[in-house]
């Protein structure tokens, strides 16, 4: 059992971002089945339960405001296996298409993005709409469809000629999945899953946002990512007893913390990586003279 867990692990570590978050994902959806087996064995349904609906995203704003941290971590939760699997079948699909077109910084703020502004959209609907009044106080949304349209979203605005194979279908233009899946989800706003339909909608929306400003040179994601950045390093920091210079000073007398630079750095990495697999699936050609100054520059 042991040498399982270190396979895993090894596996875990050996992915790219798209299969992280994919592994994140479906070990959340095992842990939740799991608990809810032995809850069910020992009767105790409701207190898991309970603690469970912690981490969902409520419909009711009061609600919200006691559990603010469920706007992120319903994202990565999913109640049935068939919505796991196609989720995260959809994230791999997108996600490594999204690679091929952004960094990895790119792809976990936009799907952070997307899950938040679906969180938002789903929360402003239930409490404005009056056809939503009766159900305000027990709904939740759960599941990652909102970042996965996110992603999808963001790489039909950048490469929207870009064919997919489809079962049933054969090759569909990017931005024609996309705008399918946005029409669709506005058909059922007032369905059963209403809630994950308008969530949809906001995942959409953020990922058009997000390609939309980076291609005027904004990149709205950057905050998320320096939020990230800052969390990660706190065990470093906290555990760290070596005294280290808080300030470091770079040319033409501008300063920056530790952090900064080695965000920085990180930053123009991905950015490298992201240029270097365009490279090699579509050829040295493909680059934009943008994209060959900054590869020229950092080869030397």
């Amino acid at each position: 059992m042991d040498r399982f867990f270190k396979d895993i692990w090894a596996k875990f570590r050996n992915e790219d971002i798209v299969g992280k978050y994919i592994y994140v994902n479906v070990a959340v959806y095992v842990i939740i089945a799991l608990t809810g087996v032995f809850a069910t064995l020992f009767a105790a349904n409701a207190k898991v339960g309970a603690f469970f609906s912690l981490f969902e995203m409520p419909s009711d704003f009061t609600r919200f405001i006691s559990t603010p941290w469920s706007i992120i971590t319903y994202m990565f939760m999913h109640q049935e296996i068939m919505h796991v699997l196609w989720n995260m079948l959809a994230l791999y699909v997108f996600g490594k298409i999204f690679l091929s077109y952004y960094s990895t910084r790119h792809f976990i703020g936009v799907y952070l993005l997307g899950g938040i502004m679906g969180g938002f959209f789903f929360l402003l609907a239930y409490n404005v709409f009056p056809y939503f009044e009766e159900s305000v106080l027990y709904s939740y949304l759960i599941g990652a469809s909102a970042s996965v349209l996110a992603v999808v979203m963001a790489v039909a605005v950048r490469s929207p000629q870009h064919r997919v194979n489809m079962l049933f279908f054969g090759p569909v233009k990017l931005i024609t999945i996309a705008l399918a899946t946005v029409l669709l989800s506005m058909l059922l706003v007032t369905s059963d899953n209403a809630g994950g339909n308008i969530a949809h909608l906001g995942g959409a929306f953020a990922g058009w946002l997000f390609a939309y400003m980076l291609n005027k040179g904004y990149e709205i994601t950057k905050p998320i990512n320096v939020v990230i950045d800052f969390f990660a390093g706190l065990p470093k920091r906290r555990f760290s007893f070596s005294r280290k210079p808080k300030m470091r000073f770079e040319k033409g007398g501008k300063r920056s913390s530790d952090y900064e630079y080695n965000a920085k750095k990180r930053a123009q990495a991905d950015d490298i990586d992201t240029i270097l697999d365009k490279v090699k699936h579509s050829g040295y050609s493909s680059l934009s003279e943008d994209e060959k100054r900054r590869l020229f520059d950092a080869s030397k």
